[in-house]
């Protein structure tokens, strides 16, 4: 049975321990179900290596892409605000904003994700967003109550976690266009050592139907290469831990994800679940490791979701190391 314990101050910084790779992550997601678009931010402090990794990745109605992804200097773990990323704590464990003010690159063919280059050379526009989250459901995880509980995501990838579905209300203004969104999301806040690398391959599906039912679904390999499944089904605004997971993926001849069907198993009922990629950014992550270049994939995928008579709206996001050139879980 899983244990953990939060409190209130774990919304906030915590003090970097003394690996040199300590992350303290917090990142949120959001979409308009009515006019299908939202995206993800995400601001990861490394205060041990001097720089904050900042993302922002937005899905637009017509399928374009607006996104950054900077490393900007930090010189400690004291706040999560760098490049124009910002974090504001309004309840904690219940309501937080976060907020970017900055360029965003224009992407119209997500293929050039696939090389760094032709990416930063993309059109920039100027851009504010901002989205107000407020809690839809209960607080889960926290820090591993006992030394044999396994973390979400491994301990070799980040010590404390927590995450929560949100009602999301923001904007967005790109150049001369006006977003609103009136939606829903999810966030996660994480914090311990992160090495992209020390996952294997994993799968993440995070989701909200209404204010009431959502999921967060893991299966996920780190570096023992032993597969784990975790994570919650929202039914009726309470969390019920799953049992179990089956899935099978679908592919593009690129080996991105295109569509996928969850079987998922709580102690109070069994839900099938079909998944359908919008749109996807393939992102990737390098690092020198042991003299060598690892990299790994990071496809992050706008996905529309069914169950039963639900369709609700996400995010897919798929980790894993290329091999040659192929992610290790493919095709699984």
């Amino acid at each position: 049975m899983s244990s953990y314990v939060l409190s209130a101050d774990d919304e906030f910084p915590h003090a970097p321990t003394a690996e040199p790779h300590f992350n303290e992550s917090v990142y949120v997601n959001a979409f308009d179900h009515a006019r299908r678009w939202g995206g993800w931010m995400r601001l990861g402090n490394r205060p041990n290596e001097g720089y904050a990794e900042l993302a922002v990745c937005l899905y637009l109605p017509d399928g374009r892409i607006a996104c950054q992804f900077r490393r900007p200097a930090i010189a400690d773990n004291a706040r999560f605000a760098a490049g124009g990323l910002e974090v504001r704590v309004d309840t904690p464990l219940r309501a937080l904003t976060m907020r970017y003010v900055g360029d965003l690159m224009i992407v119209r063919d997500p293929a050039v994700f696939r090389d760094p280059k032709t990416l930063f050379a993309s059109p920039t526009v100027p851009a504010e967003v901002e989205w107000q989250h407020q809690g839809t459901s209960p607080v889960h995880g926290g820090l591993p109550a006992h030394a044999e509980q396994e973390t979400l995501y491994g301990r070799e990838f980040s010590l404390g976690h927590f995450n929560q579905h949100t009602a999301v209300r923001g904007r967005l203004r790109l150049g001369d266009e006006l977003f609103a969104l009136e939606g829903l999301g999810w966030r996660d806040h994480s914090w311990g050592p992160r090495l992209w690398q020390n996952i294997l391959f994993d799968r993440l599906y995070m989701a909200n139907f209404d204010e009431r039912h959502g999921l967060m679904l893991l299966k996920i390999a780190n570096g023992n290469g032993v597969v784990r499944r975790g994570g919650v089904l929202q039914v009726d605004g309470d969390y019920e831990e799953i049992t179990d997971l089956d899935l099978f993926n679908e592919w593009s001849p690129e080996r991105d994800p295109t569509a996928f069907r969850l079987t998922v198993r709580t102690a109070r009922r069994t839900a099938r679940i079909h998944g359908r990629v919008l749109n996807c950014a393939p992102l990737r992550n390098r690092r020198a490791i042991a003299g060598r270049m690892v990299e790994s994939r990071i496809a992050e995928c706008f996905t529309e979701f069914t169950w039963d008579s639900r369709v609700g709206y996400g995010m897919t996001e798929y980790v894993e190391v290329l091999r040659d050139g192929i992610p290790s879980g493919y095709p699984l």
